[in-house]
């Protein structure tokens, strides 16, 4: 079943749709940027009373469970814009320790037939310290008002025996001015990344960041994301491995390198599958993650959500926030209204708790 694009975007989205999808996405991103009220705007809509959907997770507040995923906002550009727009949270990223220009392009694929995007970018992004810059300007003027996670990765000259060290570098730049640090060693689209899956170095990197993390005044949630084409068994050992060194939780998951039962003929293509076709296997391995660690570990579910029913789902395998991208490209921004006016309706009268 496909989803329908809601509100102004049934006309936006065609004319977008004309464009290459990296261009698209960067005059997006600028729009956002430069206009945060009119992209709000675009969500204002009739939005459900915010007790009904406030919770406290990690320490943090939110306003509403559903954030912004890592990939759309890399340098961290349009901040107040994904606030006005209704979102709970957003997370930056990924931005790695020094800045790179990504993988030669084409690098990213609509596949409207199955409502679903590939993408090969890279970790295309400004680097750490040019982030840094940015969000420091953002918290000094106040324009930081829901909770803002930064997602990092390794940069792709660093070596992988170097990683922890590389990881712990984009840390130190960016924690004190993050509510929370996701650890990003699932992307399929830098080479040897996700050799990093693994309990002995989810162990060395987690370990590396605690070592700065221990010493901030206020020590950050970390928050481990994997991939969803890890076994069951693998994705749970690296969970545990994580919440053994410290983590707050995880992020489940990141794009998929499997494209089998497309529509579309991917010929040509490589990187990250998002979308629709991801949603049952990335909710499946969260629901197996949650069964086998329990209630204490905080996981965000990512993957897959174009509507409502989507959204339900994530929840229902066991996420506490969830999180959208793709969906958003397909809704659009009044997709968000629509999931929370659908969540409300669901939520226990004294909210999520």
């Amino acid at each position: 079943m496909k989803s329908a694009a809601h509100g102004p975007w049934k006309w936006l989205r065609p004319l977008l749709f004309r464009l290459d999808p990296e261009l698209a996405h960067r005059i997006a991103i600028g729009a956002a940027a430069r206009m945060p009220a009119l992209v709000g705007t675009l969500a204002r809509g009739d939005r459900p009373p915010a007790e009904r959907l406030q919770l406290r997770r990690m320490g943090i507040d939110f306003p509403n469970p559903v954030g912004l995923a890592a990939g759309l906002d890399k340098d961290a550009r349009a901040v107040p814009a994904w606030e006005a727009m209704g979102f709970g949270f957003v997370e930056v990223g990924t931005v790695t320790a020094l800045p790179q220009p990504g993988n030669p392009r084409p690098r990213m694929f609509r596949l409207p037939a199955d409502e679903a995007i590939i993408n090969r970018m890279g970790f295309n992004n400004e680097g750490a310290e040019a982030m840094a810059v940015r969000l420091t300007r953002l918290r000094e003027g106040g324009a930081v008002r829901i909770p803002l996670g930064v997602n990092i990765g390794k940069s792709k000259v660093t070596p992988p025996e170097q990683a922890a060290s590389d990881y712990r570098r984009s840390f130190e730049l960016l924690s004190e001015l993050a509510d929370y640090v996701v650890v990003n060693i699932s992307s399929p689209n830098t080479p040897g990344l996700r050799d990093l899956q693994s309990v002995e170095q989810v162990k060395v990197i987690v370990d590396a960041l605690q070592e700065s993390n221990q010493l901030l005044p206020r020590p950050r949630p970390l928050l481990v994301k994997l991939a969803p084409d890890l076994a069951d068994a693998d994705a749970i050992a690296c969970a545990g491995a994580a919440m053994s060194a410290g983590c707050a939780g995880l992020v489940l998951t990141n794009t998929s390198i499997c494209f089998e039962g497309l529509r579309t003929d991917t010929a040509g293509m490589s990187g990250g599958l998002s979308g629709r076709p991801v949603l049952s296997r990335s909710n499946a391995l969260l629901r197996a993650v949650r069964e086998a660690l329990g209630p204490e570990p905080v996981l965000i579910g990512v993957g897959g959500i174009m509507d409502a029913s989507g959204a339900a789902a994530k929840l229902d395998a066991g996420a506490d926030l969830i999180q959208l991208y793709t969906g958003l490209i397909y809704g659009g921004p009044d997709l968000l209204r629509v999931l929370l006016r659908a969540l409300a309706d669901t939520a226990p009268a004294g909210g999520r708790a």
